[in-house]
Parts: structure tokens; sequence; C-alpha cells
């Protein structure tokens, strides 16, 4: 089960490093007067630092070094 772990926390380590954050498209209400709306696609920004990542990947590596057999 560590390993299962420390294989996981790996493979996301690795992801945030290479992929720093993600923009994601939200639908957002500007006017809602009666049977009158508009709206407008506003872009979100997630980022994460990228030492998070290593941190995720070199505990990993921990779980799988220290993991018995």
């Amino acid at each position: 089960m560590n390993k299962t772990i420390g294989i996981v926390l790996i493979i996301i380590g690795a992801v945030m490093l290479i992929w720093t954050g993600f923009t994601y498209t939200k639908k957002e209400k500007i006017v809602d007067a009666g049977p009158v709306q508009i709206s407008a696609d506003r872009q979100k920004t997630v980022n994460w630092p990228p030492y998070l990542g290593g941190i995720l990947l070199l505990g990993g590596i921990v779980i799988v070094v220290t993991s018995k057999k």
C-alpha cells in the first residue's frame, strides 16, 4: 500500500513540475434584468508553485525507497 501511495505521489509531483498551472473558462452573468440576461466568458487561472511538485516528488521517492517488500 505504501509503495502505491509513493508511486502516485511521484507521478503527481512530476506532473506538477511540468505543468505549473492551468486556465479554464467560466461563464458569469453580468446583467440579469427579467427576461434580459447578459453573460460573459471569463478566463480563470490556477497556479501552484513548482517547489510543491518537487516536494511531492521527493516525498514519493522516500516512501517508495523506505517501504518494505
